[in-house]
């Protein structure tokens, strides 16, 4: 079982056991009952189901990935709740083809519970950052990003 020391050690520990394709390790980051969100809007609702998840995405399409933390923010809620923003950069990506994608950018946020051994998470969310976009809009059930704003002129 990996609990963190701080919860600000969580995304770091994150990124280092998925740089590994460690699903069961980075799983071992949650609590038994812990959700999670992915990008996509998944809903696993315990850590049996994100390690599965995390094993299939690690061994296909995210098996060449590096992920690195670029920036973290902590709220501490109370001495034993913490919520951790964690921006990351997400590289090697690869397509049905096996080609290596562009990088991605995401903000993962964790919420983290303090226990006599350590700080896991009990729920975290994932989003993608898609730049200059303000919002999805979907037609012919096609999701696409869109910007509202009106040009400068």
């Amino acid at each position: 079982m990996n609990f963190a020391e701080q919860p600000e050690d969580i995304p770091h520990l994150f990124a280092k056991f998925w740089n590994e394709k460690d699903a069961h390790a980075l799983a071992s980051l949650f609590v038994e009952d812990a959700d999670f969100v992915n990008v996509v809007g998944l809903w696993w609702h315990n850590r049996q189901d994100i390690e599965k998840a995390h094993h299939y995405g690690l061994t296909t399409f995210f098996r060449a990935s590096t992920l690195v933390v670029r920036r973290t923010k902590l709220r501490q809620v109370n001495d034993d709740v913490a919520i951790v923003h964690a921006r990351f950069k997400l590289s090697d990506q690869l397509d049905p083809d096996g080609q290596t994608l562009e990088p991605r950018f995401a903000i993962l946020v964790f919420v983290a519970q303090r226990f006599d051994t350590g700080w896991q998470v009990i729920t975290a969310q994932n989003t993608d950052i898609v730049p200059g976009m303000e919002t999805n809009v979907v037609r012919d059930n096609t999701i696409t990003p869109m910007d509202y704003r009106k040009p400068q002129d």
